[in-house]
């Protein structure tokens, strides 16, 4: 059944280059390829109009004749291989089957197969005819015979990653987003100063444990929502309430030095936890979460943040215990001077983003 389906599929693909034969077909490709646990299959649908002038043939009927077309054969092969690229050698170890006309003879179809078994992340890219900057290819991917995504290639489009449904599949996923999740949170000096503001008061590992663990559990919550596009807020807001909660913790560093013995550090993290997931929400929108893998992708990334996270927890920790055990008298200065410049930070960083847009 998976198969007739994949057959069907094809052929409306096949129907939907359909236009008048005095006007230029609209100028779409389409290739579908089918990820089996051996092999991928596959089928090329382009225009006659568009592949006549790669073979030098003025009149793009010319290739009505099967005899020119088997002739062309190789030429086909080479040029379509080369449009595509798909894994590392792809097209290299391609085994191609008959060049078909299709479509009341305005477009040529041809299958391919390509033996061995796929990558857990199958990386696709294509520019079928650059020549033509309105031209789009629509890839459509199957794996054993199951529909699961759909990419649009136009001129100048980035390569795109699909994650089989299989362990490498998941493996695959968390080779790209567990990087990415610690890339993110140490480059995000927003991110960091908040960490390092809500460590500045010391304290003992399981209060920093709690304190970490509430902020983990609030932003999980909202990137989850956001990934999901169940809850969305404009980046015009999440990004000044990102500083402002930088201003927050600064703030109760300095109150508490007055008030001994009300820790609000954990309730802190978690509510302005919920805010920075936003933030990171918005990452992965811009890295591209892929659908076919959205739980693994998801966990992956929210992962990787916290193994960066948890460095940061470590080295800052460590080093304003050190500070404390050899210089004890330096903990009120290190305490407010530290408290005074993550406040000064996350001022400047909400005045520029609310008036500056930064």
């Amino acid at each position: 059944m998976p198969r007739l389906l994949l057959r069907w599929i094809t052929a409306l693909l096949a129907l939907a280059l359909a236009a008048p034969a005095a006007a230029h077909p609209v100028p779409f490709s389409y290739l579908t390829l089918d990820v089996q646990d051996d092999a991928i299959e596959g089928t090329v649908t382009v225009h006659l109009i568009d592949m006549a002038p790669i073979l030098g043939l003025a009149d793009p009927t010319a290739l009505h004749d099967g005899h020119l077309l088997e002739a062309r054969r190789n030429e086909i092969e080479r040029y379509l291989a080369s449009r595509i690229d798909l894994e590392s050698d792809g097209f290299a170890r391609a085994e191609w089957g008959r060049p078909l006309i299709v479509d009341d003879g305005e477009a040529l179809s041809i299958g391919f197969r390509i033996p061995g078994e796929p990558a857990g992340a199958l990386s696709v890219d294509t520019e079928m005819f650059p020549a033509d900057p309105n031209h789009q290819t629509f890839v459509t991917i199957f794996e054993d015979g199951e529909y699961r995504q759909q990419f649009v290639f136009a001129a100048g489009a980035e390569p795109q990653t699909f994650y089989r449904g299989t362990t490498a599949g998941a493996f695959a996923v968390m080779g790209t987003f567990i990087p990415s999740g610690v890339h993110h949170i140490m480059i995000g000096p927003d991110h960091v100063l908040f960490l390092v503001g809500l460590l500045l008061l010391g304290g003992s590992l399981r209060q920093l444990v709690t304190i970490v663990t509430a902020f983990t559990i609030g932003h999980s919550i909202t990137l989850s929502l956001a990934a999901l596009d169940i809850v969305n807020l404009p980046g015009w807001l999440i990004e000044p309430a990102i500083a402002l909660s930088i201003v927050v913790v600064g703030a109760d560093n300095l109150l508490q030095r007055k008030e001994q013995g009300r820790d609000l550090r954990a309730w802190v993290a978690g509510a302005f936890g919920l805010i920075h997931g936003f933030g990171f929400a918005s990452v992965l929108r811009e890295f591209g979460l892929p659908q076919e893998a959205l739980g693994w992708s998801l966990f992956s990334f929210n992962v990787g943040v916290e193994l960066g996270q948890l460095a940061i927890v470590l080295v800052v920790a460590s080093a304003l215990a050190f500070v404390r055990r050899r210089w004890p008298k330096t903990d009120r200065a290190v305490v407010v001077g530290g408290s005074a410049a993550v406040i000064a930070a996350g001022g400047y960083w909400f005045v520029e983003r609310v008036f500056f847009g930064g």
